[in-house]
């Protein structure tokens, strides 16, 4: 018999088992986490070969995780093995509204929980994430569901437990941070490094194993309406950033998964699910960079398939992406995981599969190891097709194989495991081991250590994009505050936030953290400064029915010296905001009527400061010129509200540069700066894509000079050659001639004049945020490796070209302030995923 504490004891004749099934939510109000209380028996799990210490080989610590594994798969029954590929949705038929994609058509009825987990479970969907619940009763709810999936199988193997992550995690109470773009426009990847350090911290507190972020999708059409999950149109700073928030989340020993395995953010028209039509060369040099670094320098265990198609194949089902790239190629050893309902879509939405079963052969088959968030094609579809021999089982043990590998490494098969988590365990041992009884609110997912950091990513992701000195705010102005986010948290709040994402289902309820509107927010930082306030309307509302509170608006701001006006988005799910996932746009005109608000403000002659809190940027080029000053904040999160008033107040001097560029018209997508010569304005054609605002642009209260430069510690004279093998040294001197400290963003971009296919005539390989006090002086150091110049040739592969090249030092993609010519020297090399990724820096 096992000696496993959490297995099923075949002698329990008079001990009972307690069934524990998590009471549904129907009525609105957060459910208890009290579970209704049933009986139940097993068999005893069979120890064949023991090891030392009467342990079965799977369940011995000593052992390599290797043979562990292939123990425990070789005791498996076939139902056994597929009970461990997909998870549970407890609650996901109860929502109201869909939370993932065709959700209610898929969920229209309760999984019987006795018998779901009768064989075993792979996961858990969601426990803390699909309704509001008090922490302390989630994870108590949480350990007990644990311990009844232990008690009703044969080898008491534990779930794993998911959840969303991406602006942290994501239930009630626990701390909203800024939304990736917001990440993006940090430049700070230490920053995020700590972000992912602390969430991952809470939810391995609570007993979640995995969390489903980062986003790491390269933006290329703004009109897509899930641009706030992402980092930004560069690939560069997606892989640099969504890698140290990977390094953050992981080194707590929760599992990363990257999202989303490839192309998703390259479908036409930037239309969600949509189809994708890009070249391989596009999908290796731009979509692919992240995922690779993420994997190698980040440690990520875990991918999830993409929705779209490319080039008609959908990565659920493509062999070549999920295997022959990401295992034969690239090495990864984690596990693959469907986004919600990707495989039945390949039957429902994709049409490459006749059935659920059919999906289930070409998901399993192509190396999709776990279907999430429930077992539609890989619970019984799956079973029926491996006993007509549609599919081998050896494909079954292959990914079971992999699912019990990321079980053993979390220690979910150890001997000692107890589904108590941390939070609770100085109670359990109070209770003998078992899940103790907790009080309502004393477990706290908001402390004070995580809000002060939310706030300092937030201060770092304000971006000034113009100011003709009106910022600073002068105490003694009177200001007018005006626009319909002005006293509204929804600019503060991305879709994968829990008061955006699940909220709205439950409007009796508070946010479930303080969120300080900007208004309430500007009022407690310039207390002496008189601030009238008016909506002027509604986010997405008809002209004609905010005319009144425009007129009434722009009356208000007539009597003041400065009006700021706030506008932007408000994010939903599915067409319900102006942002997220599912609300694409046609074009990138303000939302509702903002515009004929914004025009309002500016016809009354008082300086309009606009502050825009938004998923994506919004074309502003017939308006710009009349602005006193613009200032971009992407979904700041739950501090976003002070973090923004600190900066227009002048207490934080704003240090932040866009992820994106600003387009100069509506429909000026899709591009990037990622364009080739024939990308940029050009005499043969009429339409001028050159943005508003670049890439990497972004405005200080203080102003610098980088008054020189070197390479290899001496004056740059002629072109410096370097090996296609070798690497170089390039330094800057950067001086704040201002007052005033503050932040300069260096940046270095990579110009290759001449190659083999069409490059971007610029595209970012290093940066530094570089803080100066007054008169401050201080040298950036680049290390650049030849690696950092290859691209895919004309053969396919990815090659270091001999040539000449030149390293720009940049405050933007299009502000260069010091060239450097470069010309690589030798034979072209050949190089792959274990190429040099990153730039070096030293900061002195």
């Amino acid at each position: 018999m096992s000696s496993n504490r959490n297995a099923a004891d075949p002698g329990r004749t008079t001990i009972e088992v307690e069934r524990l099934e998590v009471t549904g939510v129907h009525d609105g109000h957060p459910h208890d986490g009290k579970l209704a209380a049933a009986r139940t028996g097993q068999d005893a799990a069979p120890d064949g070969d023991a090891a030392p210490g009467d342990l079965p080989r799977w369940q011995d610590p000593r052992l390599p995780v290797a043979r562990r594994v292939e123990d425990l798969v070789g005791r498996l029954t076939l139902e056994e093995k597929v009970a461990q590929l997909y998870g549970v949705w407890v609650g996901g038929d109860s929502t109201g509204e869909d939370l993932a994609p065709h959700q209610q058509e898929m969920t229209s009825e309760a999984p019987d929980w006795r018998s779901m987990i009768s064989a075993g479970l792979g996961q858990l969907t969601r426990p803390f994430g699909t309704a509001p619940i008090d922490p302390a009763l989630g994870a108590r709810a949480l350990a007990r569901m644990q311990q009844e999936i232990v008690a009703a199988s044969r080898f008491g193997i534990p779930a794993i437990a998911h959840e969303e992550c991406l602006t942290g995690f994501m239930t009630w109470k626990a701390t909203v941070y800024p939304t990736p773009l917001a990440w993006g426009a940090t430049f700070h990847p230490e920053l995020i490094e700590r972000m992912g350090r602390q969430i991952g911290s809470v939810l391995r507190m609570v007993g979640v194993h995995q969390g489903l972020a980062p986003v790491i999708d390269v933006i290329r059409d703004l009109r897509w309406g899930r641009c706030e999950e992402s980092l930004g149109e560069d690939p560069y700073l997606v892989a640099t950033l969504g890698t140290a928030y990977v390094r953050g989340l992981e080194s707590t020993g929760v599992v990363a998964t990257l999202k989303h395995f490839v192309g998703y953010s390259a479908s036409r028209a930037g239309r969600n699910h949509g189809p994708v039509s890009i070249g391989s060369r596009e999908l290796a040099d731009v979509l692919l960079p992240p995922f690779e670094m993420a994997l190698r320098d980040g440690g990520a265990r875990s991918v999830m398939h993409a929705y779209n198609d490319v080039d008609g194949v959908p990565p659920a089902a493509d062999p070549e992406l999920l295997t022959v790239l990401l295992r034969d190629r690239w090495g990864f050893t984690g596990t693959v995981v469907a986004d919600y309902f990707g495989i039945s879509f390949l039957h429902r939405l994709n049409s490459v599969a006749a059935d659920l079963s059919e999906a289930a052969v070409l998901a399993l088959t192509a190396g999709v190891d776990v279907e999430l968030p429930a077992g539609h094609a890989y619970g019984t579809p799956l079973l029926e097709a491996v006993r007509a021999g549609t599919v081998p089982e050896s494909l079954v043990d292959r990914a079971v194989t992999r699912v019990l590998r990321q079980k053993c490494e979390l220690g979910l098969l150890d001997p000692d495991w107890s589904p108590v988590p941390p939070v609770l365990a100085d109670g359990a041992e109070r209770s003998n081991g078992e899940v103790p009884g907790v009080l309502e609110g004393s477990v706290d997912l908001d402390p004070p250590a995580n809000r002060a950091l939310a706030r300092e990513i937030a201060e770092e992701s304000v971006v000034l994009l113009t100011n003709s000195d009106v910022l600073p705010l002068r105490p003694q102005s009177r200001i007018a505050m005006v626009g319909p986010l002005a006293d509204d948290v929804a600019g503060m709040l991305g879709c994968y936030t829990f008061p955006s994402h699940v909220g709205p289902q439950h409007p009796e309820l508070p946010e479930g953290v303080e969120v300080r509107t900007l208004l309430a927010a500007l009022r407690a930082e310039m207390p002496e400064t008189p601030i009238k306030y008016a909506p002027g309307g509604t986010v997405d509302g008809p002209a004609e029915l905010d005319a009144e509170a425009i007129s009434t608006a722009a009356a208000v701001a007539s009597e003041a010296d400065v009006c700021v006006a706030v506008l932007g988005d408000r994010a939903g799910l599915f067409g319900r905001g102006t942002s997220g996932e599912g609300c694409d746009v046609d074009d990138l005109r303000l939302p509702g009527a903002q515009a004929e608000l914004l025009a309002a403000l500016l016809d009354t002659g008082t300086p309009v400061v606009l502050v825009l809190l938004a998923g994506r940027p919004y074309a502003l080029g017939d308006t710009v010129d009349r602005l006193a000053a613009v200032v971009q904040a992407f979904f700041p999160g739950e501090e976003g509200g002070p973090a923004v008033a600190r900066v227009l107040s002048g207490a934080v001097s704003p240090s932040g540069r866009l992820p994106v560029s600003m387009p100069r018209n509506p429909g000026g997508q899709p591009t990037s700066y990622l364009s080739t010569t024939l990308g940029q304005k050009t005499e043969v054609s009429s339409v001028d894509p050159t943005p508003l605002f670049p890439f990497g642009h972004g405005l200080s209260y203080t102003w610098f000079s980088w008054p020189e430069v070197s390479v290899e510690g001496a004056a740059p004279d002629g072109p410096v050659e370097v090996p296609t093998d070798g690497e170089v040294s390039v330094s800057v001197s950067v001086r704040n001639d201002g007052d005033r400290a503050g932040v300069e963003v260096v940046q270095l971009y990579l110009h290759d004049p001449v190659a083999q296919v069409n490059r971007p005539v610029v595209r970012l390989i290093g940066y530094a945020r570089v803080p100066l006090e007054a008169g401050q002086t201080r040298q950036v150091d680049f290390r650049v490796h030849a690696d950092l110049s290859s691209f895919t040739g004309r053969l396919g592969y990815r090659v270091v070209e001999p040539g000449d090249l030149e390293l720009r030092l940049s405050a933007s993609s299009d502000d260069h302030r010091h060239t450097v010519p470069v010309r690589l020297t030798g034979p072209e090399r050949r190089v792959d995923h274990r190429r040099q990724f990153v730039a070096e820096v030293t900061l002195h």
